[in-house]
């Protein structure tokens, strides 16, 4: 690990907003899809968001559709979660990953490349 950074976690209460980013400077590949999952302790890792290589394209999670949003600047090397609205039920690490090619799939074992992840703590 290391080809990707996160930042951007923290502390928020209920209904706060935060932006996750990931730096994606050392990622060997040039052409990726971008995702963020994220575990609660003592939960499996889940899928969050995703979005395809060229930017077009994104899904999100059904728990979070409406206050999620997943982004990408590929001229900068970066991919972002913004989170709105948050509940105390979206507290986990958040993990960024990457997978060469132009499949954007939802399993964390697809992936291939990870950040070491952010903790987002949202408290009532």
């Amino acid at each position: 690990q290391g080809e990707l950074v996160e930042s951007g976690g923290g502390l928020v209460q209920t209904g706060g907003s935060l932006r996750l980013s990931c730096a994606a400077f050392e990622l060997p590949v040039s052409i990726y899809a971008a995702a963020w999952f994220r575990q609660a302790s003592g939960q499996e890792r889940e899928f969050v968001a995703v979005v395809d290589w060229s930017g077009d394209r994104t899904n999100v999670a059904d728990s979070v559709k409406g206050r999620f949003t997943i982004s990408r600047d590929n001229s900068k090397k970066m991919f972002y979660l913004d989170m709105n609205s948050l509940k105390t039920e979206d507290t986990a690490v958040y993990y960024c990953a990457a997978r060469a090619g132009r499949m954007s799939p939802h399993g964390p074992h697809e992936y291939d490349y990870w950040g070491l992840g952010t903790q987002v703590t949202v408290s009532s």
